[in-house]
C-alpha cells in the first residue's frame, strides 16, 4: 500500500493506493465527513484483484481544504477525481462511491462516460432532497464549526448501538469551510435528467436502515439507468461499507470481478460440459462454497489470465499433478489438454519430462492414466 502526502500546490486530493500497479484500476469515493478510512474493511480485499485508489474529499483526511470553495458543485469534485486519475496515469477506471462520493460517480458516468468502465453507487442519490437543508447546514457549519454536528453523526450514519470512532473523529476534524463547500455541492446536485444516458454497468447498494438516502433513492436510480441492478443490505444504515463490510464486499466483487460466471464459462471450455455438469449435480450445501471458490479463483482468475496460453497452462498443470500423484485429476486434465490443443505426442513429451524431474514411478503411473484416456477418446471418435 502507498499513501500520497498533500501536494505542495494543493491541486490534487490525498489518496491511498493498494494492490498491483498492473491490475485494473478501481477508485473509491468517500461520504461527506469521512476519509479513506471509510473503506478500511473493504479496500484491502478489493486490492487482491484491483489497483485500488481511495481518495479524500477537500478538507477531509489528508486533502487540502482549498481544493474547492463556496458554491462548489459535484462536477468540481469529479474534476478533482479525473485530475488525480490523470496524475496516476489512469485512463479508464471502475468507480465506487458512498453518498457524496456516489454522486461523484454518477456525474463521472454521465458526463465522462469514456473514463468509467463500471460503476457502483452506495447509499447515495440522484438528488439529495432539495437545496434548503444543505444550504442551512452549510451556513451552520460556517458559523459554528463541526463539533455539534459530529455529535449527531452516529444517528445519521449507523444503526443504534454501532459506531466507528475513527470516522466520528474524521467528521470532527474536517475543515469547516471545505465541509460547507461540499454541502453546497449536495444542495445543487440533481442528475435525474441524465440517468438514462449512463452506459456503464451500474450497481446500486442501499442500506435498508439508511435515513439519509433510503432505498427508494437507489431504486429511483436503478429504474432509470439502463441495465442497472440494485442490492439492499439489511442491518445497514448510511455508511454501509463500515457497518456491513462483508455484504458490501460481496456485492462489489460480484459486480466488478464477475469471476464466478466468467470462471464457470472457462471451466466448461477447458473441462467440457459433461464433467462440469456432473460436478454441479454432485454439489451439496457443504461443497457449494468450494465449488464457487474453484470457479471464482482457479478458473476465473488463473485460467483467464492472458499471460500464459491455455496450452501452456495445460502442460504446467499436467506436470504439477504428476508431481503430487493426483492421478484422478490427471485423467481429467489429459482430456482438458486435448481440448486446449495439445497432441498425444506433446502430452507424451510432457510426461517424459516428468520422469526426469518428478521420478520414473510417478511418470510410469501418469503414462498409464494418459494412455487409457487417449484410447477412450480415440474410441469415442471412431
Amino acid at each position: 500500500m502507498t499513501t500520497q502526502p498533500t501536494f505542495p500546490n494543493g491541486k490534487l486530493p490525498h489518496y491511498r493506493a493498494e494492490g498491483p500497479a498492473s491490475a485494473p484500476p478501481l477508485l473509491l469515493g468517500p461520504s461527506l465527513g469521512t476519509s479513506t478510512a471509510l473503506w478500511d474493511r473493504v479496500a484491502p480485499e478489493l486490492s487482491v484483484t484491483h489497483r485500488v485508489i481511495r481518495w479524500d474529499l477537500p478538507g477531509h483526511g489528508g486533502s487540502p481544504a482549498g481544493l474547492i470553495g463556496p458554491g462548489a458543485t459535484v462536477g468540481d469534485l469529479a474534476d478533482l477525481v479525473l485530475a488525480l486519475a490523470d496524475s496516476l496515469g489512469i485512463g479508464r477506471f471502475a468507480y465506487a462511491g458512498v453518498s457524496l462520493g456516489g454522486a461523484v460517480g454518477l456525474h463521472l458516468a454521465a458526463y465522462h462516460p469514456e473514463r468509467v468502465s463500471s460503476l457502483a453507487v452506495i447509499c447515495s442519490s440522484a438528488h439529495f432532497n432539495g437545496a434548503k437543508a444543505w444550504e442551512e447546514r452549510a451556513a451552520t457549519v460556517r458559523r459554528e464549526g463541526l463539533a455539534a454536528l459530529a455529535e449527531t453523526a452516529n444517528s445519521r450514519w449507523f444503526t443504534p448501538g454501532f459506531t466507528v470512532p475513527e470516522l466520528i473523529e474524521d467528521h470532527r476534524a474536517a475543515d469547516p469551510e471545505a465541509y460547507a463547500a461540499c454541502c453546497d455541492a449536495l444542495a445543487a446536485f440533481d442528475i435525474r435528467d441524465r440517468l438514462t444516458s449512463i452506459g456503464a454497468p451500474t450497481l446500486l447498494i442501499a442500506g435498508r436502515e439508511d435515513p439519509a438516502t433510503p432505498p427508494a433513492h437507489l431504486r429511483e436510480i436503478a429504474d432509470a439507468v439502463p441495465g442497472a441492478t440494485l442490492t439492499e443490505i439489511a442491518g445497514a444504515s448510511h455508511l454501509a461499507p463500515a457497518e456491513r463490510p462483508e455484504a458490501v464486499l460481496a456485492a462489489l466483487r460480484g459486480h466488478f470481478d464477475g469471476y464466478a460466471p466468467r470462471g464457470m464459462e472457462v471451466r466448461r471450455q477447458v473441462l467440457g460440459d459433461t464433467h462440469v455438469d456432473r460436478a454441479q449435480a454432485r454439489q451439496t450445501p457443504f461443497t457449494a462454497r468450494f465449488q464457487d471458490f474453484i470457479s471464482r479463483y482457479a478458473w476465473g482468475e488463473i485460467w483467464t489470465d492472458p499471460t500464459l496460453a491455455r496450452r501452456e497452462r495445460s502442460m504446467i498443470t499436467l506436470t504439477a499433478l504428476v508431481a503430487h500423484g493426483h492421478y484422478d485429476e490427471l485423467a481429467m486434465h489429459v482430456r482438458a489438454a486435448r481440448r486446449n490443443g495439445l497432441t498425444p505426442e506433446e502430452i507424451g513429451a510432457v510426461l517424459l519430462q516428468t520422469a526426469v524431474y518428478c521420478g520414473v514411478p510417478a511418470a510410469n503411473s501418469a503414462f498409464a492414466v494418459a494412455q487409457r484416456v487417449l484410447a477412450e477418446e480415440d474410441g469415442a471418435e471412431a
